[in-house]
């Protein structure tokens, strides 16, 4: 690791603590050369997770995305940022202890639609008419219909 002041390369560490996520470890080092402390972070690095679109198309899976989306269809319900900013840990967790590279994006909008659907019916609904491309007002009643059956 090189030292932000003088650029050197030697360094030792001196204090090694978890993150409070425990996702992360915190060093504080200090450089043998001239004397400065600093402060770097090591984490995991993984591997991108490839959403394969519904054309075929392949892109990364963005987290922003789907939190974009989530916003859109949680707006004016009682639905706080930090149960959004939860599920979307856990989806990126679950997608990615799933083991496969790549992963349909069908495979990711019915688990965000389980996840809505047991969260708020509006939300649900609005998640839905966007996912499955809704025509008319009467794909919302069919879809209506499905949930109270």
């Amino acid at each position: 690791m090189k030292c932000p002041y003088c650029l050197k390369l030697n360094n030792k560490v001196i204090d090694s603590r978890l993150s409070k996520n425990a996702q992360s470890i915190r060093r504080r080092r200090e450089c043998i050369e001239c004397g400065a402390r600093f402060t770097t972070r090591e984490i995991v690095e993984q591997l991108p997770i490839t959403i394969i679109k519904k054309d075929g198309r392949r892109e990364a899976f963005s987290k922003e995305k789907v939190r974009i989306g989530l916003k859109k269809a949680c707006e004016k319900r009682k639905i706080s940022v930090n149960t959004i900013e939860q599920f979307i840990d856990d989806l990126e967790n679950i997608l990615r202890e799933n083991g496969e590279k790549e992963i349909p994006s069908d495979i990711v909008g019915e688990k965000i639609m389980d996840w809505l659907y047991k969260l708020n019916e509006v939300a649900y609904v609005r998640f839905a008419s966007v996912y499955r491309n809704f025509k008319n007002a009467d794909d919302f009643v069919t879809e209506l219909n499905s949930m109270r059956s």
